[in-house]
Parts: C-alpha cells; structure tokens; sequence
C-alpha cells in the first residue's frame, strides 16, 4: 500500500510564522490562494505538552479546509515523518524579505 504524503508548510500570518503539516496541499480556485487541508497534529498522550502545538490545535481545530495566499508561503516541504506544527512571533531583526535589487544609473 503506498504511503500517504504528508507536507510541512511554513507561512507568515500576520505578525507569526507558522509551521503546519498536512496530508493535502493543492492550488485552489480562488486565484492566488493555496487550499491545505487534512491537517496533522501530534498525538495528545505525550507527556510534554507543547504551547505552540496546542494553539495550531486550537486554531484549526474547527477548520476543514483553509486557504494561505501564496505570497505568505515561505516553503513546502514533503517530509517522511512529522515533527512539531509550531507558531513563533517575527522578531524586528527578522529579515525574512528582501529587496528586489533595482539597477543603479551609469555615470558616463
């Protein structure tokens, strides 16, 4: 039987970053937007509970589906095994965007 594929994506929410898993990542058809769904959390009979974790289950707990532009997608990545879905703050130093360099006029 083959292996279903499980995806981490790591977006930028307001002023957050978060790193989610899911098992369906796919373009959706409101232009722009990318539909994830399926979403994986990890098992609640750990002993150390994970506050970052906890607030993703929360968040999405009544979510089935939702939609990330794809200007907040940092990465998508298909992973073999899922670690931990967390949300951290952007620092003021987190400089995550960059300038795209414009040319500069030649002095002749």
């Amino acid at each position: 039987m083959a292996k279903e594929a499980l995806y981490r994506i790591t977006f930028a929410n307001q002023e957050a970053v978060y790193e989610i898993y899911a098992r369906k990542i796919c373009e959706s058809e409101i232009f722009g937007f990318l539909e994830v769904e399926d979403f994986v959390f990890g098992e609640n009979s750990s002993v150390v509970v994970d506050p970052s974790e906890e607030r993703l289950k929360i968040e999405f707990s009544s979510v089935k589906r939702t939609y990330i532009p794809m200007h907040a997608v940092f990465r998508i990545d298909e992973v073999d095994k899922q670690g931990v879905a967390k949300v951290r703050e952007k620092s003021k130093n987190d400089n995550r965007v960059s300038v795209f360099p414009v040319p500069t006029k030649r002095k002749d």
